[in-house]
C-alpha cells in the first residue's frame, strides 16, 4: 500500500505543476523548470518506496526489465491514471481560482510530429532512468533523480514546441481532463510515449548484453 500510496503523490504533484505552470502566461516560460524540479524532487521523496515512476511508460518499461512484477505494475498505472484525473480535477479548480484565466487546449495539427516528439523525448528519458538507477527500488536513488530531472528538462524545452512536452501516458489522461488536449489527441500521446519506452529498453538490453 505504501507503494501505491507514493506513486499517487508523485504523479498528483507532478500533474498539478504542469496544470498551475503551464497554462498561466507569467509562470509558462518557467513551466519546463518547475516540472522537472517537482520530478526530481519526487523521486528523491519516494524512490527509496516505489521506485519514483509516476509515469505508465517507465512502469511498463520496468516490467519489460523484470524489476516489478505484473501485479505492482498493473496498480503503479492504476494509481497514476487515477492521481493524474484527481489532480486535472483540482487543478483546474485552482487554475480558475488564480484570476479567472481560461486554459487553452492545445491544437495538434501534425499529429506524426507529436508521435515524434513523445517518443524522442520518452526514449531520451528512460534510457537515462534504466542506465543510472538504483540496484532495488528501495536504494538511495543517489544522482539518479538529478540525472532525470536534467533530461526531462532538457527534452522538454527541446521537444515542448512539437507535442507540449508530456512524454508520460497519465499527465496525456489528466492534461484531457483539464481541457488541455483534445481527447482524440489522448492516443497519440500513448502511442509516442509507449513506443519511446519500449524502444528504449530494447536499446538499452542490446549495450548491456553486447558490452564494448
Amino acid at each position: 500500500m505504501k507503494k501505491y500510496l507514493t506513486e499517487f503523490i508523485g504523479t498528483f504533484f507532478l500533474m498539478l505543476t504542469v496544470i498551475m505552470t503551464s497554462n498561466n502566461p507569467v509562470m509558462a516560460p518557467m513551466a519546463p523548470f518547475a516540472i522537472a524540479g517537482m520530478y526530481m524532487a519526487m523521486v528523491y521523496a519516494g524512490g527509496p518506496i516505489s521506485g519514483g515512476h509516476f509515469n505508465p511508460a517507465i512502469t511498463v518499461a520496468m516490467l519489460i526489465r523484470k524489476t516489478i512484477d505484473r501485479g505492482d505494475a498493473l496498480y503503479y498505472i492504476m494509481v497514476q491514471f487515477m492521481a493524474s484525473i484527481v489532480a486535472a480535477a483540482i487543478g483546474a479548480y485552482l487554475h480558475d481560482c488564480g484570476g479567472g484565466l481560461n486554459i487553452v487546449e492545445r491544437l495538434n495539427e501534425q499529429p506524426i510530429c507529436v508521435v515524434l516528439g513523445e517518443f524522442l523525448g520518452t526514449f531520451a528519458l528512460l534510457y537515462v532512468i534504466l542506465n543510472v538507477e538504483p540496484k532495488s527500488d528501495t536504494a538511495s536513488p543517489g544522482f539518479h533523480g538529478l540525472a532525470i530531472g536534467f533530461v526531462l528538462l532538457s527534452v522538454t524545452l527541446a521537444l515542448g514546441g512539437l507535442s507540449g512536452g508530456v512524454f508520460n501516458p497519465a499527465l496525456a489522461l489528466g492534461g484531457a481532463v483539464a481541457g488541455m488536449f483534445g481527447w482524440p489527441d489522448l492516443i497519440v500521446y500513448w502511442i509516442g510515449a509507449f513506443l519511446g519506452a519500449a524502444a528504449s529498453v530494447t536499446v538499452v538490453q542490446l549495450l548491456a548484453d553486447r558490452g564494448e
